[in-house]
């Protein structure tokens, strides 16, 4: 439990520093911290100056001068050895936890989630150019908090704020897919946002959402659908749709 103590106040000063944009201080106070702790990386990354590094070897990722369009690191590039599994997890509605508390400093967990990436294997790792961590999601890395409608003349445009800061409008390059989930038969709209991450849509964006469905003909079937950057994403056919209504 200090351990934990000390990481959780750790992560408060850091996150201050972060949010002030002190990034240099935040690296000084990276460097003196880990010594302080007078430990080394070896395997699972699991103490509290592990993490504090961590932290400092995003910052430097963030400012890396090959960052895409969108101004993200460009995870998908690196190739670092993998060092372990970190005691991080993502909840179902977006709140990230360490150790079993969650992390509430926002700059931090945005920190974070720009060097999220989720490989072949199916798993999630935070990634830089010099390490790779596993961490656990227990739905999607990401939640669409908020979605604005505007239209164009190829038609309606849908837009997707996510809980830690990503606009997304869907579309061909971004799409939407729905799953049936449960014995409720939930319905569980997901965003594509980068990579292999996606944006589990929030169950009150999700209602604005299917009000702005229609039903159209796919290859003979009608099927409730939603129509987003000239693109079609099926919902579910129609006939399932009346059943469920029923």
């Amino acid at each position: 439990m200090p351990g934990l103590f000390r990481f959780s106040a750790y992560i408060n000063l850091m996150a201050d520093k972060l949010q002030s944009n002190d990034y240099l201080e935040v690296i000084e106070m990276n460097r003196d911290h880990i010594m302080a702790e007078g430990k080394e990386a070896t395997g699972a990354i699991s103490a509290s100056a592990d993490a504090a590094g961590l932290a400092a070897l995003i910052q430097r990722a963030a400012a890396d001068k090959n960052a895409g369009k969108d101004g993200l690191p460009p995870v998908e590039r690196w190739n670092p050895p993998f060092c372990g599994d970190l005691d991080m997890e993502i909840r179902a509605d977006g709140t990230w936890f360490y150790l079993g508390t969650p992390i509430g400093r926002a700059p931090l967990v945005r920190l974070f989630s720009t060097v999220l990436r989720k490989d072949e294997d199916g798993k999630t790792y935070l990634v830089t150019p010099v390490e790779k961590v596993g961490i656990r999601v227990v739905d999607a890395p990401f939640v669409a908090v908020e979605m604005q409608r505007t239209e164009e003349d190829a038609g309606p445009l849908l837009t997707f704020r996510t809980n830690v800061g990503d606009v997304v409008t869907a579309g061909p390059d971004h799409p939407l897919r729905f799953v049936i989930h449960g014995e409720n038969r939930e319905l569980k709209p997901y965003l594509h946002v980068r990579g292999r991450l996606e944006a589990l849509v929030s169950r009150a964006v999700m209602y604005d959402l299917v009000d702005l469905g229609e039903v159209v003909d796919l290859e003979g079937t009608a099927w409730f659908a939603i129509r987003s950057g000239g693109a079609v994403f099926p919902v579910m056919p129609e006939a399932e749709l009346s059943a469920l209504a029923g």
